[in-house]
């Protein structure tokens, strides 16, 4: 899809505590971009014979899906809870939740997930599943984590790669879009060995690696900014491990924005172990963002 003028924020839902509160940021979400909210539950209980208690366990097909069918009314009227006037529509889907949430995400805005679940979305986080949504979804993710809040900044992982500018500039509309300012977040080390037989520079002027650290910031901010004059930037530099500079600064963030992949010290960010640190450990909702060239060449 190219044309998104009209697409809907699909939020996924089953039941749980933690997608009512996605339900709840979904709709703001929505609200605030004038767009319609879907919600979605991804029926595989009778086809996996997920045990969902004694209950559930003795219910027929068509009761279960009777029950999928009351939990997604629940969740839009949650929805409409957060805006009356807000269009609102539901949707039982067979299939697994990835799977499901795969193919709405080709005609979405946004997706928005809950930190955890029952069900088909059982520890969306824990698993492989969040991963591939991140990685494979053709929209961006919000994986709502921590306590949302209105105050705060816009927190965005900056790693100098032009894959990384998609979320850069996703981050910039969200600070424009709720009048907030922007911490563009850059982290780095010092010169180290990563693997067998890796040369690290006996002399190197620590000064002038920060300038040059401190030039692939601003050069990656310096456009966006331009586009975007109504938001304040705030560009830090941080000499530590970027896992643990991006969580730090997600503490007084109403918003954390990742790019999917990248190069440098953010390099791989859902592929190995700084991506399940963020996922796990973020202390506000989380934006992943991938970049076209990447959707293009996964739905290709």
């Amino acid at each position: 899809m190219t044309d998104r003028s009209g697409a809907p924020v699909v939020v996924g839902v089953d039941g749980s505590p933690s997608a009512l509160d996605a339900v709840r940021v979904a709709a703001r979400e929505a609200a605030a971009r004038h767009r319609p909210l879907r919600v979605v539950n991804a029926f595989l209980w009778p086809l996996l014979g997920t045990p969902l208690g004694p209950v559930a366990v003795a219910l027929p097909d068509n009761e279960l899906r009777q029950e999928a069918e009351k939990l997604v009314e629940e969740a839009v009227g949650e929805a409409r809870k957060i805006d009356a006037e807000l269009p609102v529509t539901g949707a039982v889907v067979d299939g697994g939740p990835v799977a499901v949430l795969l193919r709405e995400s080709r005609d979405a805005a946004l997706l928005v997930l809950g930190h955890r679940g029952l069900g088909g979305f059982a520890e969306l986080l824990v698993g492989s599943a969040a991963v591939q949504l991140s990685a494979r979804a053709d929209c961006p993710v919000l994986v709502v984590r921590g306590e949302p809040r209105a105050d705060g900044p816009v927190v965005v992982g900056v790693d100098g790669s032009a894959l990384s500018g998609e979320a850069i500039g996703f981050a910039f509309a969200e600070a424009a879009q709720r009048g907030a300012d922007l911490v563009a977040v850059h982290a780095w080390l010092y010169p180290a060995p990563v693997g067998p037989g890796d040369i690290v520079p006996l002399v190197y002027d620590p000064e002038q690696l920060r300038a040059e650290e401190e030039r692939v910031l601003a050069e990656a901010v310096a456009g966006w900014a331009e586009r975007y004059p109504q938001v304040r930037v705030r560009r830090k530099l941080v000499a530590a491990a970027p896992a643990r500079a991006l969580v730090e600064e997600s503490t007084d963030a109403q918003l954390t924005v990742v790019g999917a992949h990248g190069r440098g010290s953010l390099g791989g960010l859902l592929l190995g172990s700084v991506s399940h640190a963020v996922l796990h450990h973020s202390r506000s909702p989380l934006a992943i963002v991938r970049h076209r060239r990447d959707r293009a060449a996964t739905d290709g």
